[in-house]
């Protein structure tokens, strides 16, 4: 039997309010050690004020927030120790270098210069930026300034890390080495990680669970293969395959495979619809038949997708039609 994992944020009831405006909403969530949680919505949201109240920056109208065992309002300093936190936009001094920004924020968590020193060349290093570590920041690209912020972060070594919108604005490789990076600093060295962000796809490819949020409600939270089968439309599965030559023929050949509910046809794009996952039939059906399988994918299982059944869910029950949600969905898909 598997030993449960010790939580590290414990929200219960969490509310922020200002004036007639909730930001959060009687928020619940409980994160483990070890585990990358994001939470995931549009700006506007409420995940950025979730993330001031669990480090102490706001203070919530209701509910309690504890990180470690600590209480995030009365036990401030202890949760400090803590906790890093890298904010969406890193703030450091242009005019002074990687190295020398490094040292100013060793200086502010009290670490001996020997060892603030150690510890800033094993960071640069780990960080990718050891041949730039003596260039002004001022030259950073934003992938650098992200990848310096890590460093800065894992400058005084928390056992929980906070990051609002860590990938935002970084060319795909960048961002490739801060997912891996963040992989690391979670399942290496059993760091607790919690991702406030927009990205859904990127985001996605690191999380062990994710919470969606709705105009300050979380309205899902679990794995996303979870998520993906509590919002199946009609219990049904839908693929996408793509074939060369298309025609109707293998719409006709498609339709009549057991398991398959419907077939639709855009071109050389066929959409499924099952009762389960028939992926191992369909393709075995073009192969068979002489035709070349170009793509083959379950439709449904990514977070935009989810996220748009889960905000139709929440807009249908409450009457909503925010355009500024409907924007971020149609930007994710």
């Amino acid at each position: 039997m598997a030993e449960a994992r010790k939580t590290m944020i414990e929200i219960k009831g969490l509310t922020k309010r200002y004036g007639e405006k909730t930001a959060v909403d009687n928020l619940e969530l409980s994160v483990s050690k070890g585990e990358i949680f994001g939470l995931l919505g549009p700006n506007g949201a409420g995940k950025t004020t979730t993330t001031l109240m669990l480090t102490g920056l706001t203070e919530p109208t209701e509910g309690t927030a504890f990180i470690d065992g600590k209480d995030c309002v009365r036990e401030t300093m202890e949760v400090k120790r803590t906790v890093g936190y890298m904010p969406d936009n890193v703030g450091f001094y242009n005019d002074m270098t990687g190295r020398e920004n490094l040292r100013f924020t060793a200086a502010l968590n009290g670490l001996p210069e020997r060892e603030a020193d150690e510890r800033i060349e094993r960071l640069l290093l780990r960080t990718g930026l050891s041949e730039a570590g003596d260039q002004k920041v001022g030259t950073y690209s934003r992938g650098m300034r992200q990848r310096l912020g890590v460093a800065d972060v894992l400058i005084k070594d928390p056992e929980v890390i906070i990051m609002d919108e860590p990938t935002l604005g970084i060319d795909p490789e960048g961002m490739r080495e801060l997912l891996e990076l963040i992989r690391e600093m979670a399942k290496k060295e059993n760091r607790t990680i919690l991702i406030s962000s927009h990205q859904l796809y990127q985001i996605q490819q690191i999380c062990d669970r994710v919470g969606l949020f709705v105009e300050g409600r979380l309205v899902a939270c679990g794995t996303v293969e979870d998520l993906a089968e509590q919002t199946r439309e009609d219990s049904r599965y839908l693929t996408e395959l793509c074939v060369t030559p298309a025609d109707d023929r293998f719409r006709d050949i498609l339709k009549a495979l057991d398991g398959v509910c419907s077939v639709g046809r855009e071109g050389r794009r066929y959409m499924v619809g099952s009762e389960k996952d028939i992926s191992n039939l369909l393709a075995e059906a073009a192969l068979k038949n002489g035709y070349s399988l170009v793509s083959l994918r379950p439709c449904g299982n990514d977070l935009d997708e989810i996220y748009r059944r889960y905000f139709e869910k929440a807009g249908h029950e409450n009457g909503s039609s925010n355009g500024k949600i409907k924007r971020f969905i149609s930007r994710n898909r």
